[in-house]
């Protein structure tokens, strides 16, 4: 069985090819592209992982964060930040605020989906590269 992981992105290109990577790795991924349907599908789905931009319409990463972190039925799914912010501090500050990881934009197709693994328990691990 393969993890179902949550893309909460408003750039239509990163979230095309995290997507891209995502499912050509075997991974399901679900699409948001703002903060609301983010936690309306985490709410739902209860992914394995969650990807979010800080910078999104109607609730900002932070707030999702926030917000994961107090629903006693998501408290626990890994949530890792992929940001265009990359300021000297800005690493520190979103790992305090609760997210998992960080990783910053744009994203190195190459090793993107090894370090989502790394976020995800070995038995949801897939080992199916693009083409397999």
């Amino acid at each position: 069985m393969s993890a179902t992981i949550l893309i909460a992105e408003d750039h239509p290109a990163s979230l095309e090819l995290m997507r891209y990577l995502l499912a050509a790795h075997g991974y399901r991924p679900l699409i948001a592209v703002d903060g609301e349907a983010a936690l309306e599908l985490a709410r739902r789905e209860h992914p394995d992982l969650i990807i979010c931009d800080l910078q999104m319409p109607t609730v900002d990463g932070y707030g999702i964060v926030t917000q994961v972190r107090a629903d006693p039925r998501l408290r626990h799914t890994p949530l890792i930040a992929v940001t265009a912010f990359s300021m000297q501090g800005d690493r520190e500050h979103v790992l305090r605020s609760g997210f998992d990881g960080y990783f910053s934009k744009p994203i190195e197709p190459e090793t993107f989906v090894r370090q989502m693994e790394s976020f995800l328990p070995p038995a949801l691990r897939t080992r199916r590269g693009p083409g397999a």
